[in-house]
């Protein structure tokens, strides 16, 4: 049951992630920033003001997806592999900052905190949560917003002598990733009763592009489906401990040299290649 919950949480890390470079043409490795932003605030306000679960996971969804922004926000004049060192290296600053200031409950963290009412609530919800956001990025891709935002990405100054503002639009794109990031994060807090450091650990960040490379880039349904094959086979590998991280590289690597398209794209085209009878 907490394989599968982890997998919800990493898909939507995926999508996000998927989102982000396919559509708005933003390598974004803050995958972790993301999930400890959401994490903390919510755990947070659990701790401090006994606010429910239920209550403390929107509310942080929507903090954490905005202090996300923010953040993010003087690194958006940035493109390709620049933008992706720094919102990277974003969540280690939050972690050193955690470490040197022992806030936050420090390196020990937070214990004690509320947990969701039941574990097939948890899966549920979780999975619930997964088929929505994929429902609403795959709708927002097709309307207008969608279509600047890939013109933003194939010709950004033709889109700014429009008279659009692309610093405008490329914000909303982040709100809309750390949004779904944050709330992964707000959800594991309560899933474990527990947020420390680890929040911002690097396979939030690693495994979201694992995922994405393995299920098909593009596709926003390749990420998801990515991550529910892609986490089970790291679970069962975690007494490995970072090594997993070896994992990750080798699956990028043979899928990118062997099958780039993703195992969506390719399953779909097998679909369509399979003899079968038509009527005529």
């Amino acid at each position: 049951q907490r394989v599968v919950c982890a997998a919800g949480i990493y898909a939507l890390l995926a999508l996000g992630f998927d989102f982000l470079a396919e559509y708005v043409g933003l390598v974004c490795l803050g995958g972790a920033l993301f999930i400890g932003s959401g994490g903390y605030v919510s755990g947070l306000l659990n701790a401090h003001l006994n606010l429910p679960p239920l209550l403390c996971i929107p509310i942080a969804t929507l903090v954490g997806a905005a202090f996300s922004t923010l953040v993010l926000i003087p690194a958006l004049r940035l493109r390709g592999i620049y933008f992706a060192i720094v919102s990277f290296m974003f969540p280690l600053f939050a972690v050193y900052i955690i470490i040197a200031l022992s806030v936050f409950g420090g390196t020990e963290g937070i214990s004690a905190l509320d947990t969701l009412p039941n574990p097939w609530f948890e899966i549920y919800f979780i999975l619930g949560i997964v088929l929505l956001a994929l429902f609403a990025v795959r709708r927002l891709v097709t309307e207008d917003m969608g279509l600047i935002l890939r013109g933003i990405k194939d010709n950004d100054q033709a889109v700014k002598a429009s008279g659009i503002s692309i610093t405008a639009y490329k914000i909303r794109a982040v709100f809309v990733a750390a949004l779904i990031g944050s709330l992964g994060g707000a959800y594991l807090s309560h899933l474990y009763g527990w947020l420390g450091i680890s929040l911002f650990a690097m396979d939030f960040s690693i495994l979201p592009i694992a995922a994405c490379v393995m299920g098909g880039m593009g596709t926003l349904a390749g990420p998801v489906l990515g991550a529910f094959a892609l986490t089970p086979l790291s679970e069962a590998l975690r007494g490995f401990g970072q090594l997993r991280v070896v994992l990750y590289c080798f699956i990028l690597i043979a899928f990118i040299v062997y099958k780039p398209e993703g195992l969506l794209t390719y399953f779909q085209r097998k679909y369509h290649q399979f003899e079968h009878w038509e009527d005529v």
